[in-house]
């Protein structure tokens, strides 16, 4: 089980190859542009509810971005959040 952590734009080589390695069981937690990905009804959301992985989105990126209240189904999390999940998986992948 791992946690991954996307940084980058849905439309990115990042976003696909994370989509490739992402697993049942693992986690993704969306950040920065990556919280593009986690809006209801879009593809990329589509194809991320398929992987079989707990979607997690960082609360301030989604705020920033604009994009809070169209998250549904997605947990929000803080940054004592992101720690706890980053306690709760022995490995973490990146993707910027």
């Amino acid at each position: 089980m791992t946690l991954h952590t996307l940084n980058a734009s849905p439309a990115s080589a990042a976003f696909a190859d994370c989509l490739r390695l992402l697993t049942a069981g693992d986690a993704l937690l969306l950040m920065g542009d990556g919280v593009y990905a986690a809006l209801a009804g879009c593809s990329h959301r589509a194809e991320l509810d398929t992987s079989g992985a707990m979607l997690y989105v960082l609360r301030d990126d989604a705020a920033a971005a604009g994009v809070l209240d169209r998250v549904d189904g997605v947990t929000v999390v803080d940054i004592d959040g992101f720690v706890t999940l980053s306690e709760q998986y022995a490995r973490q992948l990146a993707w910027f």
